[in-house]
C-alpha cells in the first residue's frame, strides 16, 4: 500500500519534471487547465495526478 502523499518526507519539495510533464498531459486530456500550476509540491502534484487518472479512468 502506498503512503499518503501528505506523509511523504519530501512532499513539500517542488514537483519533479516528470510529475509536471505527466500532470500537464493529463490536464490536457481532461480539458482541465485549473489543476496545473508550476509551483505545486510533490505531494499536491501526486494528488492531482491521482484525481485526474481516476476522472479519465486510467
Amino acid at each position: 500500500m502506498s503512503k499518503d502523499p501528505d506523509e511523504w518526507t519530501t512532499g513539500d519539495e517542488p514537483m519533479t519534471p516528470s510529475q509536471a510533464s505527466y500532470l500537464k498531459t493529463l490536464c490536457e486530456q481532461a480539458g482541465d487547465d485549473r489543476s496545473y500550476a508550476e509551483d505545486l509540491s510533490k505531494a499536491e502534484a501526486s494528488k492531482r495526478i491521482d484525481a485526474l487518472r481516476s476522472e479519465l479512468k486510467l
